[in-house]
């Protein structure tokens, strides 16, 4: 194999049918391959050793290009190729916007029996952020309905509805509500708020990332993000655990969250 690489979204996803043009160092081009279904890059059009460019384009995002050095053996490894969406980096204009649940996800997953991990997710969420004109200013506003969590097995979901863990009877909603943005680069920020979660209400700081915005096929403007923090149970009166032998915890404190957000222009959802 002369040339191999995977060519992905910057969350992760494959990009498929992406082109790689690779050419020498006047210009003139020496292969052309192109994507499977899964992004992979796989020709065995040999190769003389040296330096080359590699240029990566698809439709609907912005070409990268970067410097491909062929070894003795005649291959040349991109590795993974990151593409951005074509304006990914042109901020949402301005204005309120509606968090779309159906397209969106609320995850958290915590160590289990100190070997593997479980991942749960809410089912029911919603909220609003507003994009100001100075983007530092803008602000964000999301309600979860704790009763929604689900692992996949039912008796655990129960016993994380009980006083044990959420008590949702008592404490039905997880809100949070943004107080500041601290940007950390073209496309990334921090997002400061407070989180309302079983009672208890703390600063919690979200790393974000802007992943791009679009027409939908129903008249609208979608914009998406992902975003990700550690939250510690005990922060938020969360206490209840099982030691098993060796001192084992059965669920660790931590929780890591991830947030993929996409959200629809306007002050409300359309009507599809």
């Amino acid at each position: 194999m002369a040339l191999s690489a995977r060519v992905r979204t910057r969350d992760g996803w494959a990009v498929p049918h992406a082109v790689v043009t690779v050419t020498d160092m006047s210009g003139i081009q020496v292969l052309r391959a192109e994507a499977d279904a899964e992004g992979r890059v796989k020709d065995t059009t040999p190769l003389e050793p040296g330096p080359y460019t590699a240029i990566v384009t698809a439709l609907g995002y912005a070409p990268t290009a970067s410097t491909a050095l062929v070894t003795a053996s005649g291959r040349a490894e991109l590795g993974q190729v990151v593409l951005a969406r074509q304006g990914g980096v042109e901020l949402p204009p301005p204005g309120p916007w509606t968090i779309d649940p159906v397209h969106s996800s609320v995850v958290a997953v915590a160590q289990h029996l100190g070997l593997s991990s479980v991942q749960g997710r809410f089912t029911e969420f919603g909220g609003r952020f507003e994009v100001a004109r100075d983007t530092v200013r803008s602000r964000v506003e999301a309600v979860i309905q704790a009763a929604s969590i689900d692992t996949g097995n039912r008796m655990r979901d129960d016993h994380l509805r009980s006083p044990d863990f959420l008590d949702t009877e008592q404490y039905p909603t997880i809100t949070y509500r943004s107080t500041g943005l601290t940007p950390g680069g073209r496309d990334r920020w921090t997002v400061h708020g407070r989180l309302g979660l079983h009672g208890v209400v703390r600063p919690v700081d979200l790393d974000l990332a802007y992943l791009g915005t679009g027409p939908d096929p129903w008249g609208g403007i979608r914009a998406a993000f992902r975003a990700t923090t550690e939250l510690h149970r005990d922060d938020f009166a969360i206490s209840y655990n099982q030691i098993l032998q060796a001192g084992i915890a059965a669920i660790g404190a931590t929780l890591r969250v991830e947030l993929n957000i996409q959200a629809v222009q306007g002050e409300e959802l359309p009507e599809v």
